[in-house]
């Protein structure tokens, strides 16, 4: 990081650093941001009180903090919670709007300038706009962002992430995949975002071993940061679909990591969508070496160690909430609640539905 610190210049002289309270001192990365504020003569303060899933009260507080310092620079430094949450911050810093206003993403002040120091592979946040934030109220997760939500700059180091336990880097890591899948299934994908999810697809398929066997090593953790970066470029152009519209409910509910809660659900989310983007998803399972949608199940179970296991009044519950998002109109094959509720009790091993074949 410390030969493009000169890139830092242009953006600020008084710096807070939004991050949680452990991961970015135990991967190194929040000593080497303030050395390089040190080198660089910014005076900085450290807010390192972001949750993992950040409510919109997490980033009203920080917002306070940016406010009362004068900051007018923000480092979000961490996976895709601290990162989301520096977008919010630097928008509530300089606008007196309630939290709840940041989803009309129109603000009367641009965000101050956020830099960006992911330290996972997965969220791709430091190439979004998007901060995605619990919504308490409405018992799920939501997304904000625009154009000003984008950062300016990213610093992205694979040795940040090698503190990383197996099950976080594996999380993480099927997260960025189910990035690029959702955006290649996407109602809005178009020729440059899906050559940006094929290239991420098969680096995904080059780790699947690795990461099968928990061989990670440093040249594995340096193909799954690129991969979460070309997904989140995908992203950014195309949104994401049902997966996450679902997944959010386990989070929020069950305490599913986020990656995780896509992986479990993606075998019946291919299933559901066979029918409508057959050569789309045929190439998916290729591009990860595999040959059927059923192996893909397998592989993905091994790898996280789990399965779904819900009430009928979760399913319901969560199918509902999923279809109040934007996600489910974005999904390439139109949904309705039965539809969700059909995907999640198939992902759970309950009963299916007669007239949606799942495919071999």
């Amino acid at each position: 990081m410390s030969e493009n610190i000169i890139e830092l210049r242009p953006y600020g002289n008084k710096a807070l650093i939004v991050t949680g309270n452990a991961s970015a001192r135990l991967c190194g990365a929040l000593e080497d941001v303030k050395e390089m504020l040190k080198k660089l003569e910014i005076e900085y303060r450290v807010y390192d009180k972001i949750e993992n899933n950040p409510s919109l009260e997490n980033v009203s507080e920080g917002g306070k903090v940016a406010h009362d310092f004068g900051a007018d620079l923000i480092i979000g430094i961490g996976g895709g919670s601290p990162l989301d949450a520096a977008k919010a911050v630097a928008v509530l810093a300089v606008n007196e709007i309630a939290p709840l206003e940041l989803y009309n993403n129109s603000f009367g002040i641009k965000p101050l300038p956020i830099i960006a120091v992911p330290t996972t592979a997965g969220t791709g946040s430091e190439v979004t706009p998007y901060s995605v934030l619990t919504r308490k109220d409405l018992q799920t997760k939501m997304s904000f962002g625009n154009v000003d939500t984008f950062p300016k700059l990213a610093f992205i180091d694979p040795r940040y992430t090698a503190s990383l336990a197996r099950d976080t880097t594996v999380n993480t890591a099927v997260d960025a995949f189910s990035h690029a899948v959702e955006g290649y299934l996407s109602r809005r994908s178009m020729p440059v975002s899906d050559i940006l999810a094929v290239e991420a697809m098969q680096i995904f398929g080059k780790c699947l071993k690795p990461l099968l066997e928990n061989n990670i090593d440093m040249d594995i953790r340096e193909k799954l940061l690129y991969m979460s970066m070309l997904a989140g470029m995908v992203i950014a152009h195309t949104g994401t679909t049902i997966v996450h519209g679902m997944g959010n409910s386990l989070t929020y509910f069950k305490n599913v990591p986020h990656g995780k809660a896509n992986g479990l659900l993606m075998e019946e989310y291919f299933n559901f969508n066979y029918e409508n983007a057959k050569d789309k998803i045929d190439t998916i399972i290729h591009l990860v070496g595999l040959t059927t949608i059923r192996e893909f199940g397998e592989k993905i179970r091994i790898l996280l160690h789990d399965r779904i296991v819900l009430t009928d009044a979760e399913v319901s519950l969560y199918s509902s909430l999923a279809m109040k998002q934007r996600s489910a109109l974005n999904n390439i094959t139109n949904v309705t609640e039965e539809d969700l509720v059909y995907i999640l009790k198939r992902a759970c091993g309950q009963n299916q539905r007669a007239d949606i074949k799942p495919v071999p």
